[in-house]
């Protein structure tokens, strides 16, 4: 019996099951989460050097400047953390009266980012590996580089193009 096999993409994927397993849109980041466990970390754990790899690695959707959010289960109970990032207190609804929306670019559509604060709050209520273990990996792939996939590279073209002429 042949099974046909049409995949969607160039190469075949196969589903991996495993104790732990670490999911992300870039390989580099992937590996980041379970060099965590690996080194005994636990979920939260993998989740924030994943997230600061790709702060590194896919840079066009994700940054230092970004807000999170997080449901977790902790075995007992549900948490829940909204750190999408305040706007500046001297901000008022005022400031945007006759608006139909807010501002696509510029300073008007800045607010406070929030994923520090978000992996800061999450380390110290769920974590258990330091800071410096955390960050490691995408420390290595800012200082030593990393192949940019053409996804992103296309999308650093792109950001160029549009803003390029900005001061």
């Amino acid at each position: 019996m042949h099974l046909r096999h049409d995949p969607l993409y160039a190469s075949r994927r196969s589903p991996v099951l495993a104790d732990n397993m670490v999911s992300t849109s870039h390989p580099l980041a992937a590996q980041a989460g379970l060099s965590m466990l690996a080194q005994g970390g636990n979920a939260v754990d993998a989740a924030i050097a994943t997230a600061a790899a790709l702060t590194v690695v896919e840079p066009t959707g994700n940054g230092l400047g970004s807000d999170a959010f997080c449901i977790l289960w902790d075995g007992a109970e549900l948490h829940g953390l909204n750190a999408s990032g305040p706007a500046p207190m001297g901000w008022s609804p005022e400031r945007f009266a006759g608006q139909d929306k807010m501002p696509f670019r510029g300073w008007n559509s800045v607010t406070v980012p929030g994923a520090i604060a978000a992996w800061a709050a999450l380390s110290d209520r769920f974590g258990t590996l330091d800071f410096a273990t955390l960050l490691a990996p995408a420390v290595g792939y800012a200082e030593n580089g990393f192949a940019v996939s053409p996804v992103i590279g296309k999308l650093w073209e792109i950001g160029g193009d549009t803003l390029g002429a900005q001061p």
